[in-house]
């Protein structure tokens, strides 16, 4: 396998031109980049404002200070972006000759529209969302009855609903969906489409257990898998992740194991001296974790050690420090593991690699998240409600899409027809797209249509169409 080029792992060229030969046009005089629009395009997109009522950790919480899907992607998107410049800066140009100023600058801006976009795919209620849509094909029978039309068990046609993934559902927005009047999502540029892609492997090929990290979860439907291969082929990607891939992933990590920690202290889940002695036991001599309590002591000089003002701030220089410290723990594994990584040949994840200084506090901090946060009840329960708002609004809209398939056509004269026009518009049209050109299975796309609808919902508006269609 050739080594990548960042000749090609920055190619400006956009999907639809790739696929269909149209090119985007644009105003006289426009000064940015193809990479400076792809960012724009996204902070002005409907999946993005969807994030401010999707859930972090804590669903349809009414404390303002609690962070939402939106700021955690913010904050992501700015770490992205620091990281990506930091090993431009200190690996890549000292490793690339001819890398030119405008590629530089490239690499950061793709990092930093990745980070803001790597999570809109989620449905509501998070990751328990995710769990829930994939088990409305198990546990209730028009879920059921579809899977048994899709194909043999484990076939991806059955696993991509089974198996339904977030990040594979964000590769579809971006790349197969009508959001700006055409069908090709955000049509970003083959650069940033291929850096988005965190997973590689097909939903009936992952594999959990898999010690090749990007095989261990779907990364694409097989609705895009042709968008894929050409986008991977255009990009040098072909069968590795794209090198930027790594390390939005790395900020995505780095931004959630200590952010959640200091919303669990909002919520007064967590006391100070609980992460405290908690980490001190189970970060096993981390330089990091030891670099950010040096920092915040030096931060928070001249405050008194317990006072409200302490309670308050402490946290938030703690979490500051740290992620300086991971960042950079990052940018230095990223350097030792250049080569491998350019060459497709490195499969594990930056923060997580057995050389990273950041590892043990990283885990450390999700440890810490898994035995007190993701265990308060209110979010239980509140994941067991979204597991059931989810399988009736699945259920009502599979009645709709149902009927359409009879009928061909919208009406109002059944309940069926007037759920199915409850359905947005730009999904209904691309579905009715795709039964027209009949290069899909219609059961597939029929399904697909839910599941779309679906999981594009913020928990609140789930919650109220629940409630409206189903009586309270």
């Amino acid at each position: 396998m050739t080594r990548m080029s960042w000749d090609a792992l920055l190619d400006e060229m956009r999907v639809r031109n790739l696929l269909v030969g149209q090119k985007s046009s644009t105003v006289s005089g426009e000064s940015r980049t193809e990479f400076e629009r792809d960012r724009d395009r996204s902070v002005y997109s409907s999946p993005i404002r969807r994030l401010i009522g999707k859930t972090q950790v804590f669903p349809l919480d009414l404390n303002d200070l609690v962070r939402t899907r939106l700021v955690h992607s913010l904050e992501v998107s700015t770490v992205s972006e620091g990281i990506a410049a930091q090993a431009t800066r200190d690996v890549i140009c000292k490793r690339e000759k001819k890398l030119t100023t405008e590629q530089q600058r490239a690499i950061s801006k793709v990092a930093e529209t990745c980070g803001l976009l790597h999570d809109i795919g989620n449905p509501p209620f998070g990751h328990a969302g995710e769990l829930a849509i994939a088990s409305w094909f198990t546990d209730r029978q028009a879920g059921r009855d579809q899977i048994k039309k899709l194909g043999s068990k484990g076939s991806q046609s059955v696993s991509d609903f089974h198996l339904f993934e977030g990040n594979a559902q964000t590769f579809r927005i971006l790349t197969n969906t009508r959001l700006l009047a055409h069908d090709y999502g955000l049509n970003l540029t083959c650069a940033t489409a291929s850096a988005i892609r965190k997973y590689l492997a097909p939903s009936h090929k992952a594999d959990r257990k898999s010690e090749i990290h990007e095989m261990t979860k779907p990364g694409f439907f097989c609705s895009e898998e042709k968008i894929l291969q050409r986008i991977s082929a255009r990009t040098s990607t072909e069968g590795r992740r794209h090198p930027i891939t790594f390390l939005v992933e790395a900020a995505d990590d780095i931004v959630y194991c200590v952010v959640d920690i200091e919303d669990g202290m909002k919520k007064h889940l967590l006391t100070w001296p609980q992460v405290f002695e908690y980490l001190s036991k189970h970060c096993d001599g981390s330089p990091v974790f030891k670099q950010a309590i040096e920092g915040a002591n030096k931060q928070m000089k001249g405050v008194p050690e317990e006072s409200d003002l302490w309670n308050s701030e402490y946290p938030q220089a703690f979490r500051v420090n740290a992620i300086s410290a991971m960042v950079r723990a990052v940018v230095n594994i990223f350097d030792l593991r250049y080569d491998s990584i350019m060459d497709g040949e490195y499969h594990k994840e930056l923060v997580y690699d057995e050389e990273c200084t950041a590892a043990s506090f990283v885990e450390a901090c999700k440890g810490l998240l898994r035995e007190t946060v993701f265990r308060y009840q209110d979010v239980l329960r509140l994941e067991v409600r979204g597991r059931e708002v989810i399988h009736d609004l699945m259920d009502l809209f599979w009645e709709g899409v149902s009927d359409y398939l009879t009928e061909r056509k919208t009406h109002t004269r059944t309940y069926g027809g007037k759920l199915y026009l409850l359905i947005s518009a730009n999904y209904r049209h691309l579905f009715q797209q795709r039964l027209l050109l009949g290069k899909e299975g219609e059961t597939y796309c029929a399904v697909q249509l839910v599941t779309d609808y679906v999981s594009g919902m913020t928990d609140a508006y789930a919650c109220r169409l629940h409630t409206d269609l189903m009586n309270g």
